[in-house]
């Protein structure tokens, strides 16, 4: 992975003449470290796209998603792309997405029509693996664009304020959806709190809340893939392939600030530690 690296750097553009082609070099650059932080998600992807288009005798598609994911999931461990503890951060987005998993298809939010033989409640075990993808994505791009976070809140409201958006997508089925007072909230929260990051060996930042939407969209780009590549179906979509609802952007923009929460606590947590 690293003689990739090194390659493929080499290839980007990189001058000082004209302010247009640094920043053109700098985009592509950015562009490659965001796909190199993208290694497990685009995985899945192509590994539905490879179930989509064939299929393996006596192993039912999810299963076979599920067998692939391990995999990946092995050698981004072993060829230590993944350290301990990120495999540590990335098996907590598994157990917590699998739960609300569960928990979303018996509230009939969308289902997995296939058939599978590892199927828990309606819900086959690699679903898990995509909320963890997302964990894996923030991780990487941790390390591949130097990122550091300045003006981070106290710890108890950004892990409240997380909290209260995992419950949030529990209880708004009987009660009051507190989606937009939890944005509201975490906005106010996040307000100064600034991710700056490394591209070129120039840094650059941006407001940490916009970070969560730029990579919520992107979430609901590629959710749109996955479901027209039959990952899971929404109901709007037994009957045929149909755009995800833009509302859902918003879903997706409160699930990376718990994902983000959740590896910057435990980073700063185990920084701690060392010190003592």
């Amino acid at each position: 992975m690293k003689q990739l690296v090194r390659v493929l750097y080499l290839v980007i553009p990189k001058s000082d003449s004209g302010n247009l082609e640094k920043y053109w070099s700098e985009f592509i650059a950015f562009g490659f470290k965001q796909a190199l932080s993208c290694i497990f998600p685009a995985f899945i992807f192509c590994m539905l796209v490879v179930s989509n288009l064939t299929t393996i005798p006596f192993l039912p598609r999810y299963d076979f998603l599920l067998i692939a994911c391990v995999v990946m999931q092995a050698i981004m461990y072993f060829s230590k792309l993944e350290s301990g503890m990120e495999l540590l951060v990335i098996t907590m987005f598994h157990v917590l997405g699998l739960i609300m998993e569960i928990y979303k298809v018996s509230m009939h939010s969308w289902s997995y029509p296939e058939f599978a033989y590892t199927k828990i409640y309606g819900v086959p075990l690699y679903s898990g693996f995509m909320y963890a993808s997302v964990g894996s994505y923030v991780c990487q791009a941790w390390r591949w664009c130097s990122l550091k976070i300045i003006n981070w809140p106290e710890f108890i409201p950004a892990t409240l304020v997380s909290i209260g958006i995992y419950v949030n997508f529990f209880t708004h089925h009987y009660a009051y959806d507190f989606r937009w007072v939890l944005t509201l909230l975490l906005i106010i929260i996040f307000w100064k709190t600034k991710v700056i990051f490394t591209t070129n060996n120039i840094k650059r930042k941006m407001p940490l809340v916009l970070s969560f939407l730029l990579i919520g969209f992107f979430i609901w780009v590629a959710e749109n893939m996955a479901t027209y590549l039959g990952a899971w179906k929404y109901a709007t979509q037994h009957e045929g392939w149909k755009m995800v609802s833009l509302g859902k952007i918003s879903s997706w923009f409160l699930l990376i600030v718990l994902s983000i929460v959740i590896v910057i606590q435990l980073k700063f947590f185990r920084a701690y530690n060392k010190k003592q």
